[in-house]
């Protein structure tokens, strides 16, 4: 007997072509990457397929499982992963997501990996952590040039080898790093994991790791304290000889989301390391790698954004409530275009991070712009994911709020990028002592945003506010998120003002700079084109 009929159900988002977003693909041509545009589009429509989906969902329903000893009593240390994890890691190396900027000399390699990394994270964010770290480490082992030599072309390789086997001896290799511990946190310098020289050059790591992801990769950077001081090293999971590092593995992290990668506890048993950069130097040597993982924090966020988003704006075209579609009703509306606004002012600033990144090593004012724009962005964009999210979440109503509709898992990912490589006061306080130390940094952030002077009257006064914000140094501690925030905001109106859509720029210029709006989403003053706004996250 048929009770009732099912209808007014919204139609499954996949397939969905993820790239198809104008604050990206301009970013891309604007940042000197429009060569890669094709292979963007080949990802997004990837990415948005039925078939990545389905793995994203599956390696996050089934997470990984740990596997300290084999049937006979052995120790292995190894964690096992659902078949589809694999399958998300080979798109993302054969792509060059992971170390493959590094071999490639074209202007705009680093910016075509960031719209790659943005499109292809819609898929699953969980696998993403090894792929950057396996970025961020390349710069990092510079600093010891035989290292560097014998490894980074496989680091660059677009070959996923998940096989355990000596480093050497592989086609591609996955890196991880291991820094914090139970007593410091962030605080690395209180570290107390040893690391004792050896007459072989080597090192003997003894010592305990509290958040060490990807426990399966290849090759981790880690930081021990050596007779020198705080020093880096690079300890591979199987040695020269074959055998395995004694890198023991004592739990899987049970983490509020990012759920299909594999974050662990870890104890170092007399491990055997190799040093990277002078003893003594080790927070030095890592701080290359911290901003090209910061990029990716910014990166990760902005893809969430997105997709919260576009997964509103889907729901909404198809919902019929009180006689009407969502997107027809005002107030609906009004939280849509919000939400989009917010999409658009995390990529295009996330772009032109990229561009930065991708110039720093030839155009000393580009680095320093990168240096103090990646800390006040991370700060902001990573900020703003969790509410953003949970907006989203709500313009599905109960749906949203239930597993399958895949909502909870972007809620549950959104505040991990705010936590990774340093959260909140660690990311204001960094930027304040980049304006302390490198004085320059505050140069290339003024001289950014008055790119844009004269095209906006809110953000002049935005701009004018900072500049009274940084003269005054008294408690600027504790006024360092308030500070950082509005550097972020006024960098994000101005690169809006110069490349976003018009109707984007002045809405956001009115609101987050303006004070024109109330303090959640879905209060935008009227006036504002909703209509040409909620457009950008058709797809």
């Amino acid at each position: 007997m048929q009770t009732h009929e099912v209808f007014n159900q919204v139609p499954d988002i996949a397939p969905f072509d993820a790239s198809r977003n104008p604050a990206l693909l301009e970013g891309l041509h604007r940042e000197g990457a429009g060569w890669a545009e094709a292979e963007v589009r080949e990802l997004g429509v990837l990415a948005g397929g039925a078939q990545a989906q389905e793995w994203g969902r599956l390696a996050n329903e089934y997470p990984p499982v740990l596997r300290t000893h084999d049937r006979y009593g052995n120790r292995i240390d190894e964690v096992e992963f659902h078949p589809h994890w694999h399958d998300l890691m080979r798109v993302a190396v054969e792509h060059g997501l992971h170390g493959a900027p590094w071999l490639d000399d074209r202007p705009g390699a680093h910016v075509a990996r960031a719209a790659k990394f943005y499109t292809w994270g819609v898929a699953d964010a969980g696998h993403m952590c090894p792929i950057s770290m396996t970025y961020a480490v390349v710069p990092a082992l510079r600093h010891n040039r035989e290292l560097s030599a014998r490894f980074e072309p496989l680091l660059g390789s677009r070959v996923y080898d998940y096989r355990l086997r000596e480093p050497s001896a592989k086609a591609g290799l996955i890196a991880g790093m291991s820094m914090t511990e139970k007593q410091g946190g962030s605080d690395v310098r209180a570290n107390t994991t040893t690391a004792t020289p050896q007459p072989d050059g080597t090192y003997r790591i003894v010592g305990h790791k509290w958040f060490t992801s990807a426990p399966m990769s290849d090759m981790f950077l880690t930081l021990a304290q050596a007779p020198g001081g705080l020093s880096c090293f690079l300890l591979p999971r199987v040695l020269p000889d074959g055998a395995r590092n004694p890198i023991r593995i004592q739990r899987l992290k049970d983490k509020l989301g990012n759920k299909s990668n594999a974050s662990s506890e870890i104890e170092y048993e007399n491990a055997v390391g190799w040093l990277v950069g002078a003893e003594g130097a080790g927070v030095k040597t890592i701080i290359e790698m911290v901003n090209m993982t910061r990029l990716d924090c910014v990166i990760g966020s902005a893809t969430g954004i997105r997709a919260g988003a576009v997964y509103a704006v889907h729901h909404a075209r198809h919902r019929k409530a009180f006689g009407a579609e969502l997107i027809d009703q005002p107030a609906m509306r009004n939280v849509l275009a919000d939400l989009v606004i917010e999409s658009d002012a995390a990529t295009t600033v996330m772009m032109r991070l990229a561009g930065a990144t991708d110039r720093a090593g030839r155009d000393p004012a580009e680095a320093a712009l990168r240096r103090i724009a990646l800390a006040i962005t991370k700060y902001w964009v990573c900020k703003r994911a969790p509410a953003h999210a949970a907006e989203a979440l709500e313009c599905l109503g109960g749906n949203g709020y239930a597993e399958e509709s895949g909502m909870p898992r972007l809620y549950r990912e959104a505040p991990l990028m705010s936590i990774w490589e340093g959260s909140g006061n660690v990311a204001a306080l960094d930027a304040l002592r980049a304006m302390g130390r490198q004085p320059e940094t505050v140069e290339a952030y003024f001289d950014e945003v008055s790119l844009a002077r004269g095209a906006n009257p809110r953000l002049d006064d935005a701009i004018a506010r900072v500049g009274k914000e940084l003269s005054d140094l008294d408690d600027i501690e504790y006024r360092a998120r308030r500070v950082v925030e509005l550097m972020a905001l006024v960098l994000q109106g101005a690169q809006l003002v110069r490349h976003g859509h018009p109707a984007v720029a002045d809405a956001f210029c009115a609101t987050r700079l303006g004070d024109d709006w109330g303090i959640a989403f879905g209060t935008l003053p009227t006036g504002v084109d909703t209509g040409a706004i909620i457009e950008r996250a058709f797809v």
